[in-house]
């Protein structure tokens, strides 16, 4: 199986797609977390998405503004934890703990 992920280059900027195989999803690098680990009130800056073997997913998640780069904060979580509600570029979006466990971000101060 391959995976699609949108990965922030050395400068800053999004860089190419990439296809790695290398890191399960919901496994973050060193200083990363997900989207799923974030606590309510909580901003971060996307790095990567990365969705092993569903490039519909990568692409759908890129679309809703996920992408290297941009700024999130958790609004809200259902009682039972899932979904959870976030705020990307002045909209909210609601997403499954098995979609935001795809977003590796790091945390920002406001």
């Amino acid at each position: 199986m391959t995976s699609r992920t949108f990965e922030q280059g050395t400068d800053g900027r999004p860089g190419a797609e990439a296809r790695h195989g290398d890191r399960p999803r919901g496994e973050a690098r060193c200083g990363e977390r997900t989207l799923a680990d974030l606590t309510p009130s909580a901003t971060a800056q996307v790095v990567s998405v990365s969705v092993p073997g569903s490039p519909a997913v990568a692409r759908r998640l890129a679309d809703l503004g996920f992408t290297p780069g941009a700024k999130v904060r958790m609004l809200r979580r259902a009682p039972l934890r899932d979904p959870l509600i976030y705020l990307v570029k002045d909209y909210e979006i609601c997403l499954r703990r098995a979609q935001a466990s795809c977003v590796n971000v790091v945390a920002v101060d406001r």
